[in-house]
């Protein structure tokens, strides 16, 4: 199988709660509580003060015991008890970017552990697309990482060195690109300091703060046992042996490889989509499909897409704040994983989304401005947008051939009748309803729009140029104008009017 770690992360939070723990998501650790020992006289950990971020409410947490698992922001909290301990987490930035799935076979994956400069590179099937990762380098810890152009082509070098020579490895063909931190730790109770462990650490300070650090999704069971165990002793709190082995997490109960067959069947679900929802709920996509929309078609009978090359449909988006989710960033790239497999498909999504997440949740016009814009400055910084946009620029170098030149001269001015030099909305609407094609005319702006480089609300001979050397040079791929451009222009051609001396017709 292949991990949803952020379906693994919410499934792991849901099944806490059946279980009896309170959970709160959009929560923030302020500072540590203590209170002083009686018997011993020491000052002891005995809560936390933290901050809802979406409303700015703080509230106290008290408790017998604090464990400290915040990954790579360990050592923040760590301070918090005591400003003068060594850090023990070293964050690792790791770059990861998504492309077609056809660079990859459906169920085979490769890893070298020796690239050329030393560093693991892996090349797997995911989501029907294909993932390629990883950088490795020294990072500050923020919550908002970036990833870079650099990165970006070392990975694309080094999967040139494993695919034909057939196979083109284009920038443009990333689809998607984000940068994560690795919390790698050393042991502080280790001689050698330096080492760094891939391993987990447990530590308990002197104030009574339990601290479970670096590990991997692998041994998360076994993180959590010894984590519980060590607190349960430091404590001495009264608890039994650990349940986790066996514990099914939510979804799992009534879950079968053929489940899908049934939400088909029973509701009427295109199969990739029941496909995709059996294998992200478990047993409780029955819920999903329940609440499913009738599409008014032939079939599928009911789920409506978010965006057609998906199966991510818009019942999710009100399954998901049934789940608590309340950002359309979370909804995008935890609930969804659109914004790690398409940038532009996310972005195509986000005001359909935000308009369910603003019924359900009772936003303003002004709330679903303000998380509509949010969305899409982390769709442009983090996710990769920006990197990929800045492979198209107003100052992008025109290197064609003269004949390759004319050829698209001719193209652009059967858009650009009167030799304006440059093209508009209602020039390509002209042609579009020659050939008998109707695109919604906001639609047409985005498309513009991705090749208007000055932003001048129209596209220049000059910028056409620039995209079409962009796209023969690799830079871009998938413009939706340059397609559009080309079907019209076979389209036209075709219904040209054959002269009497070449139809056979005449003598």
């Amino acid at each position: 199988g292949q991990h949803n770690d952020a379906r693994m992360n919410l499934a792991i939070a849901l099944t806490a709660a059946r279980y009896g723990a309170a959970t709160a998501n959009y929560a923030e650790v302020l500072r540590l509580l203590k209170s002083r020992d009686p018997a011993s006289g020491k000052e002891r950990v005995c809560g936390v003060r933290c901050r809802d971020v979406l409303t700015g409410q703080e509230f106290d947490v008290k408790a017998k015991c604090v464990i400290n698992a915040t990954g790579p922001f360990t050592d923040s909290v760590r301070k918090m008890d005591d400003q003068e301990v060594p850090n023990i987490c070293q964050p690792s930035a790791g770059v990861h970017i998504v492309m077609p799935g056809y660079y990859s076979p459906d169920n085979m994956g490769l890893l070298d552990p020796a690239t050329s400069d030393g560093r693991v590179i892996f090349f797997l099937p995911w989501e029907k697309m294909t993932i390629a990762g990883t950088t490795d380098s020294p990072t500050d810890v923020t919550s908002h990482p970036i990833p870079t152009e650099e990165d970006i082509n070392f990975i694309l070098n080094e999967v040139r060195n494993y695919l034909s020579v057939d196979v083109e490895v284009r920038r443009g063909d990333v689809l998607a690109a984000w940068s994560g931190i690795r919390p790698l730790v050393t042991d502080p109770s280790s001689k050698d300091t330096q080492s760094i462990s891939r391993n987990h650490v447990v530590t308990i300070s002197q104030s009574g703060l339990v601290t479970i650090a670096g590990g991997k999704w692998t041994t998360y069971r076994a993180m959590a046992q010894d984590a519980v165990d060590a607190a349960v002793r430091a404590h001495g709190l009264k608890a039994g042996s650990s349940k986790t082995i066996g514990l099914q997490l939510r979804g799992a109960e009534d879950w079968s490889p053929t489940l899908y067959i049934r939400l088909v069947q029973d509701y009427g679900l295109e199969s990739e989509v029941a496909q995709h929802l059996a294998s992200t709920y478990g047993d409780k996509a029955f819920e999903v499909a329940k609440i499913a929309q009738v599409t008014g078609k032939r079939w599928p009978i009911v789920g409506k897409r978010l965006v057609s090359e998906f199966p991510y449909i818009e019942a999710e988006v009100v399954y998901g704040v049934k789940e608590y989710a309340r950002t359309a960033v979370d909804m995008i790239s935890r609930r969804t994983r659109l914004a790690f497999l398409n940038v532009q498909a996310a972005e195509e999504a986000l005001p359909r989304i935000v308009e369910i997440m603003g019924k359900e949740l009772n936003w303003n016009e002004q709330k679903k401005k303000e998380e509509l814009e949010a969305a899409k400055r982390f769709l442009y910084f983090e996710m990769g947008y920006k990197v990929k946009s800045d492979q198209l620029t107003d100052s992008s170098e025109i290197s064609l051939l003269p004949s390759d030149i004319e050829r698209y001269k001719k193209r652009f001015h059967m858009f650009d009748k009167e030799k304006k030099g440059f093209i508009t909305i209602l020039d390509v609407q002209r042609v579009l309803e020659s050939i008998s094609v109707q695109i919604a005319e906001n639609t047409l702006h985005d498309i513009l729009n991705e090749v208007d480089l000055n932003k001048n609300g129209q596209v220049e001979l000059n910028e056409f140029l620039q995209l079409m050397s962009a796209i023969q040079k690799g830079h871009v791929s998938g413009s939706r104008l340059a397609v559009l451009m080309k079907t019209a222009e076979e389209n036209l051609r075709q219904r040209a009017v054959i002269p009497v001396d070449r139809s056979g017709g005449g003598l």
